[in-house]
């Protein structure tokens, strides 16, 4: 699959007074922005699959954070040492299976979120640590995200990866932590594929304008 350089990340919870995340993604989506990868995880998965359907109807690409949803078009797993690696897996879909066999057990299920068996669908993961793209990539990844790369204002103090990490990877490398349109060329020039964003478009109140921006800056 061809992966974008450019990739949103949905918090509706980040959006201006009044906004609507359809409505704010669709805005986006008008200025270029081809894939969003669609978290909302407090949600239940049918609501997530009616904003999913919706931000498909406006052109955009969905891929489904955690669980694989019925109108996504690719499933993003989590790093699996964090903190919702060993809560977070797949949802079993006649399309997304996860592999079984006779030997596994309530502890195996429970470990760690396993990348699908077979797929017509790509999947990705959250990393925190170059090395663990290369785990991706054995797995079957067609992108991981990578972070964090720079202060962010929703997860301060974290330690920051250093530009070379990005560089060098045999799958796609998405730049994510921090990313706005002052560092996202630096971050491409470091290696990097492309770049995930989250804040920088959620907040804004021209998201339009702010994707024009990243795409430029992400070529």
């Amino acid at each position: 699959m061809s992966v974008p350089r450019l990739v949103v990340l949905t918090d509706r919870h980040q959006l201006p007074a009044g906004a609507d995340l359809v409505e704010q993604l669709g805005r986006c989506a008008d200025a270029g922005l081809s894939h969003v990868l669609l978290r909302e995880l407090d949600l239940a998965d049918d609501e997530r699959a009616r904003l999913a359907r919706a931000l498909r109807a406006q052109g955009i690409a969905v891929w489904s954070a955690h669980r694989m949803l019925a109108d996504a078009d690719g499933l993003h797993l989590p790093d699996p040492d964090g903190p919702h690696g060993a809560a977070a897996r797949p949802a079993p879909r006649a399309d997304l299976v996860a592999s079984s066999t006779a030997s596994s057990t309530a502890s195996s299920v429970a470990s760690t979120p396993a990348p699908p068996a077979t797929s017509d669908r790509s999947w990705g993961r959250s990393c925190h640590h170059p090395d663990q793209v290369a785990v991706a990539a054995a797995e079957g990844a067609a992108w991981v995200t990578l972070s964090p790369v720079a202060p962010s204002s929703s997860k301060p103090g974290r330690v920051l990866l250093e530009p070379e990490s990005l560089a060098g990877h045999a799958i796609p490398v998405l730049a994510l932590g921090g990313v706005d349109v002052d560092n996202a060329r630096r971050l491409r020039e470091a290696g990097a594929h492309g770049v995930a964003v989250m804040g920088a478009v959620m907040r804004s109140d021209d998201p339009a304008a702010v994707t024009a921006a990243l795409l430029e800056a992400s070529r």
